[in-house]
């Protein structure tokens, strides 16, 4: 054979494997995903585990497609219970959905338009449930396409019979533990929805609002202590409308009142807020008269401005000198504050506003049938006519919303069922049970504890028909309660058969059953059930026990709850408080909480806007593993960003990933792991060095994972692959692992050294890039693997003897060296007279007078390598060609075309081509290779 017809490419050691370099996630991962159904790798993946971890999941709402917000909840819950199996964990997964209440029943009654008004509650109900299945159907869809393994045959539904007769046990045991009771309370109420609203189904919008200045003429009580003929005090308020259910003006008692004669009569207000208070009314000529205590003034009494009522003075500690005058109109049947106060005095509520937002004959013939904003503008004219308005005028501030009708609401007393929470044991029980759970991040128990601190008695009864009823009986002609535990036991065990719809379907009497009306004297009495259904946050709030307590295996309290951070105020609580008014006790061990998702620029998502990111176009486009590396790389401990532009930066950083996987793979398919694996004192110092790195990155990872900080790990291993492993170690030992024997002990290490990064590498990155992690390991050796699935497989194991300071530090100063001569082959490759084209064209001379590096650049066959260069030279001298280092000191650096001729099997540069005749054109280690 001729020499010049040999192909020494084909001599070479290429990688090969079925592993491509294109992703193709879109169209990949619904085939893995439906590997993984068949194999039913989920089942599997909990079986043979000695320790248990439970996370509990909280239910999304069954209306509408899934958002971002929900696949970073779903994501970040997904990566921990893979973590949580691979490291020996019983870890199941039940996906919840929260499938009662308003929004659902009002979309049904939309769609089926007059219809509905010809239905009965139970129809609406069939309708509602079928409507609730449908999105749950569909939700559920797209959670799966989001690569999370669960038990997505058999979620928990709150609509589910066994669920709901779950929901009525926990009320009873409330119930019978004193904290539910019915009462006359001020509440949020949605005039669009006509329903009581619970603290967390409020947001707040800014809206426009009056706000006026009125005189109370004081009555002649009041005068005498006064000691003039004519007074009013002086009230500030943002709701005229609210003025006809006015019982009394709160002072506080420590605060000087002054009395002011002035243009419009004797006027009493706050002393420290009346410069401010007269400056805005336009009132400048005034005059201290008398100044009093708030004491001195309790129980005198006043004249309502337009009604028949004597209000009274009262004092309390609400009142501040932070706007106003001091003196706070009180409407008990309109504010909590005013009712808490009121109470104290025992003066009526009075609510003269029906469940439309329409103001009663209560508040006056004149404004009786007014819309509450309307009667805003009737209620002023009218004031200013009689004299009593001092000032109107408008400012813009927060306003609570309904969250799901997006209008404003107002507060109204109505006859409601409520957890108690002022008054009760339960506020404080809860505040000492939170101080045993652990919060992530650490401040959300400062935010959890405030709320509960300040939450008034939770209102759980709403005017619908879909939901879970009360279950409480009245006498129907005398209005009282019918609460006995073996009758709600009984309505218990109907509803476990039959769901919640059976208090719809059957009578009272028919529910009660023939043997205990006769138990209990009701025969012959007219019964009535109640026609309320529970707040659909008691619905969720017990699944703590409605899935937890029900399903064999589950325990309480979880391990973990972990919700958005708005859950504070939702979720948690609720289920912190019914745990609490029911067992005793917290249903969670731990908390963590995530932020929003906003646009790139950081502002929050909205269609009108235009700025919606939707999970499922993200899939189209780039596939659910870069979605799921994108919620493992940001600090989702604050509000986070997500962007087209930030996602083709996660794509990048994929690439980088799964590139190092598939050079690995290419370059192990000839290697058995069993038999070729070298030991790690017969390996180069770069190969220890490699695996020095790769412990210290299996130990970090470990860490980041049990301490849920994700995305410190995303960035540790994106720097491992892409920094230490391609662009140094694997491009260092090509040359070996190409041109080296095929079983040659150096590289035979280099692949054992690619063998433990990839096995490792493969498991860490699993629970976040879930179906690439599975491709790899189904291109990986039979031999390499410990199971059918990346997914059923075991953690690693942590190899200290791997570690090594002392060499790490030796190669923190050859890897500034490396930097410090590429820039200088950078500048070789450039301008008109270019010396070199690929690094092997070089010949590369140091100068150095650097003590630091003196032992090291004796060292000349290794930096050689390292550098890949063709032929290194250590000079005693230099002159004006030479570069300095940037970051080094006392080192100078020249780059020539190195001499001799061109190998052409390893394209270095070698001055003793052809030591073997039939091979005059490469170098002698490649002639070695050929011919021993």
């Amino acid at each position: 054979m001729q020499e010049k017809e040999l192909d020494y490419g084909k001599t070479l050691n290429l990688p090969k494997t079925s592993f491509n370099m294109k992703a193709n996630l879109p169209n990949k991962e619904p085939l893995l995903l439906k590997e993984w159904n068949e194999k039913n790798i989920y089942k599997k993946s909990l079986e043979g585990k000695t320790k248990k971890f439970m996370l509990h999941d909280g239910p999304p709402y069954a209306n509408g497609n899934i958002h971002i917000g929900h696949a970073l909840n779903k994501i970040l819950k997904d990566i921990i219970l893979k973590y949580k199996r691979l490291q020996g964990f019983e870890a199941p997964y039940i996906p919840g959905w929260d499938t009662h209440g308003l929004p659902i029943e009002l979309k049904v009654t939309e769609e089926l338009g007059e219809k509905a008004k010809t239905m009965s509650p139970l129809e609406i109900r069939q309708e509602c449930t079928k409507y609730a299945k449908k999105w749950v159907q569909k939700q559920k869809e797209s959670f799966i396409r989001l690569g999370i393994l669960g038990e997505w045959d058999n979620p928990y539904l709150t609509l589910n019979p066994e669920y709901e007769a779950k929901q009525l046990e926990v009320f009873k045991e409330l119930y019978l533990n004193g904290y539910i009771f019915k009462g006359l309370k001020p509440i949020y109420w949605s005039p669009v929805t006509q329903t009581a609203l619970a603290e967390a189904e409020i947001e707040y919008k800014d809206v426009v609002s009056p706000s006026i200045y009125v005189k109370m003429n004081v009555n002649q009580d009041f005068l005498e202590k006064l000691g003039v003929e004519e007074a009013g005090v002086i009230i500030w308020t943002t709701t005229p409308w609210t003025l006809p259910a006015n019982m009394a003006i709160c002072l506080n008692a420590e605060y000087q009142y002054g009395l002011y004669k002035t243009s419009k009569g004797n006027l009493l207000l706050a002393k420290e807020l009346a410069e401010k208070a007269f400056a805005e009314m336009g009132i400048t000529d005034i005059e201290l008269i008398k100044e009093f205590k708030g004491t001195e003034l309790e129980k005198l009494t006043y004249t309502h401005p337009f009604l028949e009522r004597t209000g009274f003075i009262i004092l309390g500690d609400h009142v501040t000198l932070d706007a106003g005058t001091g003196c706070v109109h009180t409407a008990p049947g309109h504010g909590q504050e005013d009712y808490v106060v009121g109470t104290k005095y025992g003066i009526e509520v009075v609510c003269p506003v029906d469940n439309h937002g329409h103001l009663t004959t209560e508040a006056g013939e004149k404004f009786a049938g007014l819309f509450y904003k309307k009667a805003n503008k009737e209620i002023c004219a009218h004031l200013e006519e009689t004299g009593h308005l001092l000032k109107y005028s408008e400012f813009s501030h927060s306003y609570p919303h309904d969250w799901r009708s997006k209008t404003p609401v107002i507060f109204r007393a109505t006859e409601q069922w409520f957890v108690r929470v002022e008054g009760s044991d339960i506020r404080q029980n809860a505040l000492n049970a939170l101080k045993e759970v652990e919060f992530v991040p650490a401040w959300g128990i400062n935010r959890i504890s405030s709320m509960i601190e300040n939450r008034p008695d939770w209102c759980i009864s709403r005017q619908r028909a879909w939901g879970v009823p009360i279950p409480i009986f009245y006498n129907n002609q005398t209005g009282q309660e019918i609460f006995e535990a073996e009758i709600i036991d009984k309505v218990i065990s109907l509803v476990k058969v039959q769901g919640s719809a059976a208090w719809v379907k059957y009578s009272a009497e028919e529910l009660i059953g023939e043997e205990l009306l006769e138990k209990y004297n009701l025969k012959g009495i007219e019964l009535r059930k109640e026609t309320n259904i529970m707040d659909v946050w008691f619905d969720s709030g017990v699944s703590h026990r409605g899935v937890l307590d029900t399903r064999e295996g589950l325990y309480r309290p979880a391990d973990l709850y972990l919700e958005g951070s708005d859950q504070h105020r939702g979720w948690f609580q609720t289920s912190l408080l019914t745990s609490i008014g029911s067992t005793k006790d917290a249903p969670y061990k731990k908390i963590l909480t995530h932020g929003f998702v906003n646009d790139g620029e950081g502002k929050k998502m909205s269609k009108s806007i235009g700025n919606v990111v939707a999970p499922e176009d993200v899939i189209k486009t780039y596939g659910a593993d870069i979605l799921r590396l994108w919620c493992a790389s940001v600090d989702y401990r604050d509000d986070v960003r997500i962007s087209d532009l930030l996602l083709k930066q996660m794509a990048e950083a994929y690439r980088r990933i799964r590139n190092t996987a598939r050079y690995i793979l290419g370059n192990i398919s000839d290697f058995n792991p069993s038999t070729d694996k070298v030991s790690y004192e017969d390996m180069a110092e770069i190969d220890k060095w490699a695996l020095h790195k790769l412990e210290t990155l299996k130990k970090n990872v470990t860490i980041n994972y049990d301490k849920y900080e994700f995305y410190n790990l995303f960035h540790e291993i994106h720097y491992f692959a892409g920094v230490d492993m391609s662009a140094f170690y694997l491009d260092i030992i090509k040359d070996r692992l190409y041109t080296e024997k095929l079983d040659s002990k150096d590289r035979r290490a280099a692949q054992t050294v690619m063998f433990e990064v990839l096995v490792s590498l493969v498991k860490m990155i699993s629970p976040v890039l879930s179906f690439t992690a599975e491709e790899i390991w189904q291109a990986m050796p039979e031999v390499a693997k410990d199971a059918d699935s990346i997914h059923l497989s075991k953690w690693y194991e942590e190899n200290s003897n791997y570690i090594n300071d002392e060499l790490d530090q030796k190669w923190d100063k050859i890897i500034k060296l490396r930097k410090e001569v590429n820039k200088v082959l950078e500048k070789g490759r450039q301008g008109e007279n270019k010396i070199i084209g690929n690094s092997l064209d070089s010949e590369v001379t140091i100068f150095n007078s650097n003590t630091e590096y003196s032992s090291l650049l004796t060292e000349t066959d290794l930096l050689e390598t390292i550098f890949i260069v063709s032929k290194l030279t250590i000079s005693d001298s230099k002159d004006d060609s030479y570069n300095s280092c940037d970051e080094i000191n006392d080192i100078f650096i020249k780059v020539t075309h190195a001499p001799g001729e061109k190998c052409e099997r390893c394209w270095k540069y070698s001055e003793n081509l052809g030591t073997h005749t039939e091979h005059p054109h490469i170098c002698p280690r490649c002639t070695d290779v050929l011919t021993k």
